[in-house]
C-alpha cells in the first residue's frame, strides 16, 4: 500500500468512527398527552432546537392553567436519541427572566452541565444557547432548568430525555413515558404558587389529570416499558392492577438482571426516573395511578373540618338561613360529595365522579386507565371501555 492509499483510508476510518453509532430499529416512545421533539441532521450531528416560554395547559376539561415549559408543552417535548450519537441542543429564553437547561443523569462535559452562573452564563431572556456532546450510555434521562429553580420547575419546565441503545437486548411493543408532577392551583384561579412546600391539591400525569389524561392502550401480550420521572416536591408510588412489573433501570443507568424482582407498585422518589417493563397479558381496563390517595383525587380542600360520624340532622335548616345553599357532608364519608355536581369556582375540577361503564369513577388527579385488547384500533386509538364476558 502505497503512502496516498494509506492516507486515504486512515482518512476514511477516521470519517467512519465520527459519525454517531444508530440503534439497527426501537421503538419510538409515546409520550400521552405530548409529544416528541424533531430535529435534523446537519453534518452528523442531531440538532434539536427548545424554546423555554409561558404556555398554557389544559389539565383536564373545564382547568386551563398558566404555566412556563417548552414548545408550548409542560412536561416539554420528549428528546429521543441513539447511545452514540451526537446532539446539539439550541435553546431559546422567550421566558421574563434568565433560565438554564440542566441534562439530568447525562454524562457530559461540565461545560454542557446546564448550571445557570456554574458551568455557564445565564441564558438571557431573548437571547439562545447552544449546548452539544456526544451520548455515551443508554436510559432515561430528563432535562430541567438551573436557574430559579423553584419558580421555573413548580411552573412545568422539565422533559425526558430518552437515549435507546445501540442494540435492544429485550425489545418491547409499546414504551411510554410519563412525568409525575402537583401543583397548588388554588380555586378559581389560573397561575400555579410557585412558593408552596407541601400542601399540593392538583396532582397531574404529563401535566394532566383524570379525565384528561390518555389511556395506554396496548395489545394483548405485548411487552410494555414505562418511563416514569418525578421532580415534585414528594416521592409517587406507582401502582398498575391486574398486572405485576420490573424495575429495569433509574437515572443511573440498568439494573443488573439478578438483582431485578417482581412489583406490583413502584415507588419513584424526588429528582429520579424508574423504568418498569411489564407484559400485558390480561385485556381488560386496568388503572395505573398513585398510591397517595390524595393524589388520585381532584381539587382537594384541606381546611373543611373532620365531620366522620358528626350527626348533622336537625341544623341544616338553621345553617341555611345563614348560608344559602349549604350541604352538610363528610358524615358518612365523601363517596357522594366526588359525583356531585355542586357550584365549584371557575377553572376548578371535580373531585372525581368521571362517568364510568357502571357508574362513576371516583378517581382524579394521578390516574390513567391501561386498556388492554385482544385487538386495538389502527394507531392505537381508544377502544372505548372494556366489553367484559358474562
Amino acid at each position: 500500500m502505497n503512502r496516498r492509499t494509506f492516507l486515504k483510508s486512515t482518512a476514511a476510518l477516521a470519517a467512519c468512527t465520527l459519525l454517531p453509532a444508530r440503534a439497527a430499529s426501537y421503538v419510538p416512545v409515546v409520550t400521552p398527552n405530548g409529544r416528541t421533539l424533531p430535529f435534523k441532521m446537519v453534518r452528523g450531528v442531531k440538532e434539536f432546537h427548545l424554546v423555554a416560554e409561558p404556555v398554557k395547559r389544559e389539565f383536564a376539561p373545564g382547568m386551563v392553567v398558566d404555566c412556563w415549559g417548552y414548545n408550548g408543552l409542560t412536561p416539554g417535548p420528549t428528546i429521543e436519541a441513539v447511545e452514540g450519537d451526537r446532539v446539539r441542543i439550541l435553546v431559546t429564553n422567550k421566558l421574563p427572566e434568565p433560565t438554564s437547561v440542566h441534562w439530568h443523569g447525562i454524562l457530559l462535559p461540565n461545560a454542557m452541565d446546564g448550571v445557570s452562573g456554574l458551568t455557564q452564563p445565564p441564558i438571557q431572556p431573548g437571547t439562545t444557547f447552544v449546548y452539544e456532546f456526544t451520548l455515551r450510555q443508554h436510559g432515561t434521562q430528563m432535562y430541567h432548568p438551573h436557574a430559579d429553580e423553584m419558580t421555573q420547575m413548580a411552573l412545568g419546565m422539565m422533559g425526558f430525555f430518552v437515549i435507546h441503545p445501540r442494540v435492544e437486548p429485550v425489545p418491547v411493543h409499546r414504551d411510554f413515558c410519563i412525568f409525575l408532577s402537583e401543583w397548588l392551583v388554588r380555586p378559581g384561579t389560573s397561575r400555579p404558587d410557585p412558593f408552596v412546600m407541601n400542601d399540593f391539591n392538583t396532582f397531574t400525569f404529563n401535566s394532566r389529570a383524570y379525565p384528561g389524561t390518555a389511556p395506554l392502550v396496548v395489545k394483548t401480550g405485548q411487552r410494555v416499558r414505562l418511563r416514569l420521572a418525578n421532580l415534585s416536591m414528594d416521592s409517587h408510588p406507582i401502582h398498575i392492577h391486574g398486572h405485576a412489573f420490573t424495575l429495569v433501570g433509574t437515572d443511573g443507568g440498568e439494573v443488573p438482571v439478578n438483582a431485578r424482582f417482581p412489583e406490583t407498585t413502584i415507588n419513584v422518589p424526588t429528582g429520579t426516573t424508574r423504568t418498569v417493563e411489564f407484559v400485558a397479558d390480561a385485556p381488560g381496563d386496568w388503572p395505573l395511578h398513585c398510591h397517595k390517595t390524595h393524589h388520585a383525587m381532584n381539587a382537594m380542600e384541606h381546611d373543611i373540618p373532620n365531620m366522620m360520624d358528626v350527626s348533622q340532622s336537625g341544623i341544616q335548616g338553621s345553617i341555611e338561613e345563614l348560608l344559602p345553599n349549604y350541604m352538610p357532608m363528610g358524615e358518612s364519608g365523601m363517596y357522594e360529595m366526588a359525583e356531585m355536581n355542586m357550584d365549584r369556582p371557575p377553572n376548578t375540577l371535580k373531585m372525581g365522579g368521571t362517568p364510568g361503564p357502571f357508574g362513576p369513577i371516583d378517581m382524579g388527579g394521578m390516574f390513567t386507565v391501561v386498556k388492554v385488547r385482544d385487538r386495538v384500533p389502527p394507531g392505537y386509538a381508544d377502544p372505548g371501555w372494556y366489553r367484559k364476558p358474562k
